[in-house]
């Protein structure tokens, strides 16, 4: 086989004008016209409506190349494209190739007898995904998200890009993803299904072959190289077109792990088809050997949730991934390696691919391989109701489904594939009864509960099939429930409910919860000048999608500070309620593991610069959530459980080994003197949560006394405090606070910046930068009691040294964030 990328610089304009303007394949005609300084920039301002014009117009696409002289000689040549977005007429040399109408598909032209040596042109229209949607849905009007652009549903591209109560209303167009020609002669594959079968200790890797346009003489050869860089090989003779199996055993295989339990060791994994010696076409495959599964089994709460890999259940620990950009051709792989990194930096090892977004490319899951980060897996349905009854639409998500599943089922990464997001809970509770949808709810019964699933267990096999988030696996019956399944919990965000309430919430596993923050400040100087630097003004509401988003921030922060004194100190107290009220969460079911399996926050990321739920904002920025993440995440999480005026502490393990420590606690003044305090030692055990001990402060408490308290828990291993965890008696509001008065003294020790931080009296919630710079802590955003010293450190920037380090930091609390 021979390939000829016909990347790079196209042309493209308006239909129906005749300027023609240089275009960069992949990509899109919003970052064209960005490119060109046409539209301004429409994450800015309100910039999003202005250039709305651009999806409710169509464009063309246009390309003159030769072909390559060793692709001309190929008895078929195809036209191969991984994607474009949406739906796009094709041409070559004047003649009608198709269309198109799934930007998940890859589309495949036998263009050999269309060829020119020299001069082809190749035009791809695109027809304007606004306008065919809102026709459509006049037509069969279907309920969908209230935050975009009507009729999404009709088509198969994603329904964020319509917009989302995240995510702005500017749906991408263009040519997505890599166009090429593929040349060969007789024959290539067309199915290259690799799995992996353990016993004894051992692994046989197994290639089944199907082979288009089968001849005799063919054969399949198969190279495992391993990460030592030792190679196994294996052929044989194909003896018809299907159903050919190839295989090799491994005897001492390196096993993959998810993050936190073991390392990733990864095979490389080629498969050939031969005649003779020539090669006629290859399949290279990156492997994670290990077994896993979604063990449901009876428990006296009802039914169990739990993944197991390689034989050992464990806990979950992730987020929510919804697309890196709302222009993804803009997504670089540095970019895609930070999101996933600081992932996994935070102990997470499971991140849901969320169905409202797009099946990520193959640098995502390459990155989720190597990082150890299993993928939760949606279909691309989400909030909708969709039109599962219409044939066409129904064999077109077929194709879609059999592509990707066939593409990413021998992943390390992928964990579980699933129907859709929250479509089951939608026919529940969300008003879709009318009897004019009951046409649809048959529909989708039949698709989510059958179609899919036995299309997912023909191409694959060796993963769970879940038919939606939230579901009980009972079709309509109870999608949140707590006995079996997964849960959504919103009541703390959309509902209004306490942080506390979290704590009534014991879900088998826990797929999506979240509360919002604003992002950074230096994020939203981005989009907001100086006078719009107001929770409630023009170009902030552009900037928060969700209707009632900045009065339920606004009100759960008030119910748990003082009132900010200005809008730097509303985007701090933002940042740091998130981070307590997700960690007030997953503590809680940290703590009752044999119950709960799994919590998955919402939101890892951000498609644009925006207040949401993240706790990463769109240029990567670690909000407070982030850095709790790395605390309530850890291997060894030490918690409390404040019930006043008894104090619980609480070590939950993650380990594969038992782990020997201590536990040091103390009841003391804001200003720091202990009125009571103890240590205890304690062997917590692997995959499990040890109560340390319950404490009784009854006799320390009046109203004043509430006040002024502060009841301090660390872990301790030898010398070495490992973690610290604070708790009250009162509201943080409540607090009788005082000017901590912080000393931070700045030190460089091999690259890095020592920052040793003491107090006065506490500091709630210190947080630090480095003025105008991203810069990642070692720890951030968390409590300095009095008297003691806490050290963190960071990178020095490059190009700086430790005088321009000192001038730049700067340390602030809660104290700072109130007028006095």
């Amino acid at each position: 086989m021979q390939k000829q990328s016909l990347n790079g610089m196209w042309k493209f304009r308006q239909s129906g004008t005749d300027e023609w303007l240089p275009a960069s394949v992949p990509g899109g005609v919003h970052t064209d016209l960005m490119a060109l300084g046409r539209i301004p920039d429409p994450f800015v301002g309100d910039n999003e409506k202005s250039v709305a014009w651009v999806a409710q117009n169509d464009w063309e696409y246009s390309y003159s190349f030769n072909v390559q002289p060793e692709v001309l000689r190929y008895e078929h040549i195809w036209l191969v494209c991984d994607g474009l977005d949406t739906l796009a007429t094709l041409t070559l040399n004047g003649k009608l190739l198709g269309s198109t109408a799934n930007m998940f598909r890859q589309y495949r032209w036998d263009v050999k007898p269309l060829l020119k040596a020299k001069g082809n042109d190749l035009q791809i229209n695109f027809e304007s995904i606004v306008k065919y949607v809102t026709q459509k849905q006049a037509i069969r009007p279907m309920p969908g998200v209230s935050q975009a652009i009507l009729g999404g549903p009709h088509v198969r591209k994603a329904p964020c890009q319509f917009g989302w109560d995240w995510g702005p209303q500017l749906p991408p167009m263009g040519i997505w993803k890599d166009i090429r020609l593929e040349a060969f002669d007789s024959t290539r594959f067309s199915d290259v299904h690799l799995r992996q079968f353990h016993a004894d200790g051992t692994v046989r890797v197994e290639a089944r072959v199907e082979v288009e346009k089968w001849t005799p003489g063919l054969s399949a050869f198969l190279q495992v190289t391993a990460p030592d860089g030792s190679v196994l090989t294996n052929s044989t003779e194909l003896k018809s077109g299907n159903d050919n199996k190839i295989s090799l055993v491994i005897n001492k295989p390196l096993l993959w792990w998810p993050n936190g339990l073991g390392d990733q060791p990864l095979y490389k994994v080629q498969v050939n088809l031969q005649r003779s010696d020539k090669v006629l076409d290859e399949k290279e495959f990156q492997l994670g050997l290990r077994t896993i599964e979604l063990r449901q089994q009876p428990d006296e709460w009802g039914r169990s949730f739990t993944f197991v890999v390689n034989g050992q259940p464990f806990f979950a620990k992730g987020s929510n991934w919804i697309p890196a950009d709302s222009f993804p051709t803009r997504i670089t792989e540095e970019s895609l390696e930070n999101l996933i990194r600081a992932a996994a930096e935070t102990h997470q090892n499971m991140l849901r691919v969320w169905g409202g977004g797009f099946y990520e490319d193959e640098r995502f899951y390459d990155l989720c391989d190597r990082y150890g980060i299993l993928v939760w897996q949606e279909f691309i349905f989400s909030c909708s109701v969709y039109p599962l009854d219409e044939p066409e639409f129904v064999e077109n998500v077929h194709i879609e489904v059999v592509e990707n599943v066939r593409r990413l089922r021998h992943r390390a990464c992928l964990a579980l594939w699933c129907g859709n997001n929250e479509m089951e809970w939608g026919w529940v509770d969300w008003g879709w009864k009318k009897p004019e949808l009951q046409e649809f709810k048959a529909a989708y019964d039949r698709f989510f509960h059958h179609t899919l699933k036995e299309w997912c267990l023909a191409e694959d096999p060796d993963h769970s099939y879940w038919p939606s988030s939230p579901s009980s696996d009972t079709p309509f019956v109870n999608p949140n429930g707590q006995i079996q399944g997964d849960a959504h919990y919103w009541d703390v965000w959309h509902g209004r409910k306490p942080f506390t309430a979290y704590r009534d919430q014991y879900p088998r596993f826990m797929s999506e919860f979240g509360f919002q923050a604003l992002p950074p400040l230096e994020t939203i100087r981005t989009y907001a000048s100086e006078p719009d630097w107001n929770m409630t003004s023009y170009v902030m509401d552009q900037h928060q999608k969700n209707d009632s988003g900045n009065s339920l921030m606004v009100g759960q922060m008030l119910d748990t500070f003082r009132m900010p004194k200005d809008f730097e100190s509303l985007v701090y107290l933002s940042g740091v309620l998130q981070a307590e009220g997700i960690r007030y969460g997953v503590e809680h079911w940290r703590r009752h593991t044999e119950r709960v399996s799994g919590t998955l926050y919402w939101q890892l990321n951000d498609c644009w610069p925006v207040a949401s739920w993240s706790s990463l904002d769109y240029f990567g920025r670690w909000k407070a959530l982030h850095y709790a993440a790395r605390r309530f995440y850890a291997p060894l999480m030490l918690s409390v459980e404040d019930k006043p005026p008894r104090q619980s502490i609480f070590i939950s393990s993650d380990l594969r080994e038992k782990w020997l420590g201590s536990t040091r606690w103390t009841l003391a003044n804001l200003d720091g003197k202990t009125l009571s305090s103890g240590e205890k030692e304690i062997n917590a055990e692997p995959f499990g949560v040890t109560e340390v001990e319950s404490l009784d402060f009854s006799e320390y408490l009046n109203d004043d006394a509430r006040r002024q308290l502060v009841f301090v828990a660390e872990l301790w291993q030898g010398k070495e405090c490992l973690a610290q965890q604070t708790s009250f008696f009162a509201p943080t509001k409540h607090l009788s606070l005082t000017d901590p008065k912080i000393k931070a003294k700045l030190t460089l020790k091999e690259g890095l910046l020592n920052i040793q931080l003491s107090s006065s009296s506490l500091a709630r919630l210190v947080e630090c930068n480095l003025t105008g710079l991203n810069v990642i802590f070692s720890d951030n955003y968390f409590d300095l009691p009095a008297k003691k010293v806490i050290t963190i450190t960071a990178p020095l920037p490059f190009g700086w040294n430790l005088a321009k380090a000192r001038a730049a930091f700067k340390v602030r609390s809660v104290y700072d964030s109130y007028s006095k």
